[in-house]
């Protein structure tokens, strides 16, 4: 255990000085970004040791492994972030521990988040996730609503119950204008926050870049910044 301590420790170290770094040469103050420590396929014990290593937000993207984790941890002071595509059958569960989710991308998603924390007393932060390789269909590869589809979106959050409108999110997208311009990408996503900010002054959280480009996204503006692999490592595949 003090071996992992020690390598998430010292991973850890690194992700801080590449964000501290970014945010200098933009100009802007280490506090203006929040580190999410995306831990995604590995196990509470980590949770438990990024928590005493002063990590206070995490994140999980499937609601199998997430749910456990969340209960095992429920002791640590930590915010909890859902981030994977969400289906309707697993917000119930998802309700019960997320204070976030930030891949909300459609009408019937929002009416169950609604209706779950309304029926568990509780506030749910939602970001919409924007989806810059939407196609005619509206949505991305890896979910998401198309720019088009904010504005209504948002309408939508913000009158429902149980539910807090916290502002946008975006994976940078594989195919498409944005494809290998994480920058632009991120950068059209701030604009978008900037018109959203004009009819929801307090939806301000821009959550965007992930290991290999958040540097990219703290230059653009982002104000939360989802990182895996580069603090908890590349876990071997199984089999």
């Amino acid at each position: 255990m003090t071996d992992r301590k020690d390598e998430l420790a010292a991973n850890l170290a690194r992700v801080e000085d590449r964000i501290a770094a970014a945010c200098a040469a933009a100009g802007r103050g280490r506090d203006e970004v929040t580190l999410i420590v995306v831990t995604k396929t590995y196990p509470a014990d980590d949770v438990r040791i990024l928590s005493g290593l002063g990590v206070r937000h995490v994140a999980e993207n499937r609601d199998q492994d997430a749910a456990p984790k969340a209960a095992e941890c429920a002791d640590l002071s930590l915010t909890w972030h859902f981030v994977g595509q969400l289906q309707t059958n697993k917000v119930r569960s998802v309700v019960g521990y997320a204070d976030f989710v930030q891949s909300v991308d459609r009408s019937r998603l929002v009416a169950s988040l609604s209706k779950e924390a309304v029926r568990a007393g509780r506030e749910i932060g939602c970001l919409i996730q924007v989806a810059f390789d939407a196609g005619d269909s509206g949505r991305g590869e890896r979910g998401g609503v198309a720019p088009g589809g904010v504005a209504e979106l948002a309408e939508l959050i913000a009158r429902s119950e149980g539910l807090r409108l916290g502002g946008l999110m975006t994976v940078a997208p594989l195919t498409g204008e944005y494809a290998g311009r994480e920058r632009a990408a991120f950068e059209r996503l701030m604009d978008l926050s900037t018109d959203l900010r004009r009819t929801h002054p307090a939806a301000n959280m821009v959550s965007a870049g992930m290991s290999a480009d958040l540097e990219h996204a703290v230059a653009a503006g982002a104000t939360h910044v989802r990182v895996g692999s580069a603090v908890l490592g590349v876990r071997p595949r199984l089999g």
